[in-house]
């Protein structure tokens, strides 16, 4: 499965599809493909720029890296088994747990095989929150479900049967320039000016359970991603800097590749761009 788009807008990296399954997938040329160890930490976005790279990726829900990674790929709210229970993942995401003598109890309990990163934000909070209280009401906002499939699967567009699978997801990894003209693609043939929206949340949110939101309403908005500061530096050892996420539904991407003849991408402004790119040292796609 080819996309117009990634040649009209010179990406770096091939799209990803996201698919739901009952079946163990395997990588491209019979490798199987990579999945977290059952308990291991891992941060999803990490398998969805190996995706980005060519392989395939498949999480379930005893390999989904972490209690936020499940959540964020559609396994239920499992923040409610994060450790000393879900208040302390409120103050996790906020001022931290240290004053709280139970949490820290729970820490010196069960905490000592955690990442040092993971230990420091537990006791002092990442701070994206400003409170316990704004960080419940971004849990409660968030459309927690239980997909009805029992993998995850992440791989390469190009490695996408649509004879045999349908992704549920389909996601691009743009920079500024190629953010503006994903943006401008998906108004391009509707009404109105919010096609896409910008929500805040996990890297997993946003290829994850916002957009299987998405795909839902009528008509589907894109969701673009990668504003969480955690996981772009957990996977800035993988991909360029500058990159952001932005994902489709299915049949909106379908509606996005069927306008790409006539449209913009075609014309004079796109094109220069692109050839100011060029001669200022952007890397040729």
């Amino acid at each position: 499965m080819r996309s117009q788009i990634r040649e009209a807008l010179r990406l770096a990296h091939e799209p990803v599809a996201l698919l739901w399954s009952d079946e163990q997938p395997e990588d491209d040329g019979g490798q199987k493909a990579l999945q977290f160890a059952p308990g291991r930490w891992g941060c999803a976005l990490t398998m969805f720029a190996q995706a980005a790279r060519g392989r395939t990726a498949v999480f379930d829900r005893e390999t989904a890296g972490y209690a936020g990674g499940a959540v964020g790929i559609g396994f239920g709210n499992r923040y409610e088994d994060y450790l000393g229970g879900i208040e302390c993942f409120y103050r996790f995401l906020s001022s931290g747990n240290e004053g709280d003598p139970a949490a820290m109890a729970a820490l010196e309990e069960a905490g000592r095989n955690m990442r040092a990163e993971s230990l420091e934000n537990f006791r002092l909070g990442e701070r994206y929150m400003k409170t316990p209280e704004i960080a419940k009401s971004f849990v409660d906002s968030l459309p927690t479900r239980e997909i009805p499939a029992r993998y995850v699967v992440l791989k390469p567009l190009w490695a996408v049967d649509r004879d045999r699978e349908k992704p549920v997801t389909i996601h691009f990894l743009a920079d500024a320039d190629q953010l503006s003209a994903l943006i401008v693609l998906a108004n391009y043939g509707r009404d109105g000016t919010e096609n896409v929206t910008i929500p805040m949340g996990a890297g997993c949110h946003s290829i994850g359970i916002l957009a299987y939101r998405e795909a839902e309403r009528e008509p589907p908005r894109a969701v673009v991603g990668l504003v969480d500061l955690s996981a772009r530096l957990n996977i800035a050892h993988l991909l360029e800097p500058g990159l952001m996420t932005f994902t489709v539904p299915l049949g909106m991407f379908d509606e996005m590749e069927e306008n790409v003849p006539g449209s913009f991408l075609e014309r004079e402004t796109w094109r220069e761009l692109m050839e100011r790119r060029n001669r200022h040292g952007s890397p040729r796609r």
